[in-house]
């Protein structure tokens, strides 16, 4: 079997970002954007996901956080999207709902190539250190475009901010790795129009 993998780089006046991504992977990551709390977030997105992931991401970090975040966000799904190719085969739905001891989340995915995403948080801690937690939505929200995936994220409940959001990156990497799945039963695209 081909291996689903793609490297994507971009470039601009505000970040150098390059993502390399196999699907197919065993979990394991090297990942460093300059900010320590995302690093740990995508580490554990690639454990649980179990795609490879490395990820060098330069950006303006002296003026904002932001640009860096929502650029990460569309070269990695610019990358998953690139990884899967046609789609052709795969299972196209995922979900998943994973406790981190007080905290439950939801992630729910659809592959079928309509960007869509629906984000909800009960935690309402603004920042973990010096990250702004707002950042993670405008993360989601570019994914979501590049990789043409509709994705509903439900952080459900938990005070403690690190363990909803650990949660929230872990359901939403075993939702997609579901979603990604191959099934020798799916012919073609898994769509009723014949086209994703």
């Amino acid at each position: 079997m081909k291996k689903r993998s793609a490297t994507v780089v971009r470039k601009t006046r505000e970040t150098d970002i390059k993502v390399s991504v196999t699907i197919d992977g065993r979990g394991v990551s090297k990942v460093q954007t300059g900010m320590p709390f995302l690093n740990h977030m995508l580490e554990l997105f690639s454990k649980h996901s179990l795609m490879d992931l490395t990820i060098d991401a330069k950006g303006d970090l002296e003026v904002d956080y932001h640009h860096t975040v929502e650029d990460l966000g569309l070269v990695l799904g610019d990358a998953i999207d690139q990884a899967l190719g046609d789609r052709k085969g795969i299972v196209r739905y995922g979900w998943s709902y994973i406790p981190m001891d007080d905290s439950l989340s939801r992630a729910v995915v659809d592959l079928g190539g309509r960007p869509y995403l629906v984000y909800e948080v009960a935690n309402r801690t603004q920042k973990i250190r010096d990250f702004n937690l707002i950042l993670i939505r405008e993360f989601f929200q570019a994914f979501v475009v590049k990789s043409r995936m509709n994705l509903h994220i439900s952080q459900l409940y938990g005070k403690e901010p690190h363990h909803a959001y650990e949660a929230m990156f872990k359901s939403v990497a075993r939702a997609l790795s579901e979603a990604c799945r191959k099934d020798s039963r799916v012919k073609g695209v898994p769509s009723s129009k014949g086209a994703i």
